[in-house]
Formats: structure tokens, sequence, C-alpha cells
């Protein structure tokens, strides 16, 4: 079947594109203005890169900013995987839709709800708000990310191969090291890479859980920005672009060779 690309897909595709991406790009250019003045254009130059470098309190804001987005990312990936495969191997349990619902509130639950949830469980539960409750918070928005991207490649795990290695005597820790991560691993990965930038891009939640000495990045710009926007500002949001589409890419890219190393894997028909 031949595709038709009409005049009116043509506009209707650009407009679309130009609404989502152009101020990114007007941002990003504007990131290299020499001039003081944020839409007066003066020249290309990356003063302002260098400039945040005598910014102690944005470089601050920005290693609390990746701890909290490694901690976080890295504690909603074991709890996924855990849930995945409670979803996926333990059948109908009892209570399993009470817990899917659970993982998958997040979802569809507006940040500000979550946020304001788990402030009042926090101050309830008398715990300081600092780095700790913030990754909590963040582990609890990314988990269920995890959760669909693992359990998607397990729906579609071979299982005989895990029977396989048991039948020649590998106890089912060795099985589950040597087999089954090792498959899964390219989802486990991208779990991980999208649980990390949507951590890391975080405002909402940040908002309501932080504390003193955990300033995230997002809520710096945030504060900064409300007193009028200054050339480095530019500079850091295009930094943090840059991070956020590289995590992003690249857990698509892993999550293509996974599924192309699945279609590569199946018999001829």
């Amino acid at each position: 079947m031949q595709r038709r690309f009409s005049a009116f897909n043509v506009v209707s595709v650009a407009l679309g594109l130009a609404f989502l991406y152009l101020p990114i790009a007007i941002l990003v250019i504007y990131s290299f203005n020499a001039s003081r003045l944020v839409m007066v254009w003066g020249g290309w130059s990356t003063r302002w890169y260098l400039a945040l470098l005598d910014d102690q309190d944005m470089r601050d804001a920005a290693v609390a900013s990746f701890a909290i987005a490694t901690a976080s990312a890295a504690a909603a990936t074991v709890l996924g995987t855990c849930a995945a495969f409670a979803l996926t191997r333990l059948g109908r349990f009892r209570g399993r839709a009470s817990f899917a619902a659970m993982i998958y509130a997040p979802l569809v639950m507006p940040e500000v709800i979550t946020g304001l949830s788990l402030l009042l469980m926090f101050v309830a539960a008398d715990v300081d708000r600092g780095f700790v409750t913030v990754t909590a918070a963040h582990t609890t928005l990314t988990m269920c990310f995890v959760t669909v991207v693992v359990q998607s490649r397990l729906a579609a795990f071979d299982r005989s191969l895990e029977e396989a290695a048991m039948d020649l005597g590998c106890p089912p820790a060795r099985t589950f090291l040597t087999v089954t991560l090792p498959l899964i691993a390219p989802a486990v990965i991208a779990g991980f890479l999208l649980a990390f930038s949507l951590s890391l891009d975080d405002l909402v939640i940040a908002s309501f859980t932080t504390g003193p000495g955990a300033t995230t990045l997002p809520m710096r710009i945030y504060s900064e920005v409300r007193l009028g926007v200054k050339p480095e500002i530019n500079a850091i949001c295009t930094i943090l672009v840059a991070v956020v589409a590289v995590a992003i890419f690249a857990a698509a890219i892993v999550s293509r060779r996974a599924r192309e190393g699945e279609t590569a894997g199946l018999p001829a028909k």
C-alpha cells in the first residue's frame, strides 16, 4: 500500500513538531548568546556555560539532582523488577488486583496529589524532609514505569530456558543470575534510564518532599526564573535537556535491540 503525503498532512506534521520542539530549539540557541540580555542576540558564545562553574548554588543543586536520580532509579529498578515478577509469575494470587492498582496508581494520579500525600505521610511519621524523603518520593513515582517495562519483557519470556537450566542441576538463584537476568537485562536497563530521566526532570513532587540541603536542579531553576530569566538559566536548561534526551534515547535503543534480539531468536515460519 503506497502512502500519500498531501500538503495538509505535511503542514499538520510541521506545525505539530514546531509547537513541540521550537521552544526547546530557541532555548538551546539562546544559551549560546553572547549578550547578557536574554532575548537580544549578541553573537555566538559559550560564556554562560563557563559562568555556571562559578555558581556554587547551581552546582550543588545539580549534584543533589544527579545523586537523587541515581539512588531513586536504582531503588525503583529493584522494586519495579520484583513487582513485575510478582505480577507475571505468581498467577492470580489473592490481592493481585489491589497490588497492581497500587503499583500503577502513580501512572494516572496527578503529581500534585502524589506529592501532597507523601508530604502528609512524612509529617505524620515525623520524618525530617531532605535527601531521603525526595529519593523515596521519586522511587514511588518511577517504580511503576520500571514495572511496566520489565513486565512487558517477562510476558514474552521463554520459561523453557529456565526449566532447562534447573533440569541440568542449576539452583533457582543461580538460574536467575545466569539465565533470566541476562535475558531481561535490556528491559531492566531501559527501566533504570527511564526512571533516572523522570527523577532528574521532576519539580512538583520534589517541591513537596524536599528539605534543607536537598534542593534539586529543577527547583533551583524555577526559583531563579521567578526573579527573571538569566542567560545562565538557558545554559543549565540546555544541559538538563541534553542529559534527559540522552537517557531517553539510550532507553529506546536498548529496548529496540532487545526486541530485535527476540525477533532474531524466533523460529522461521
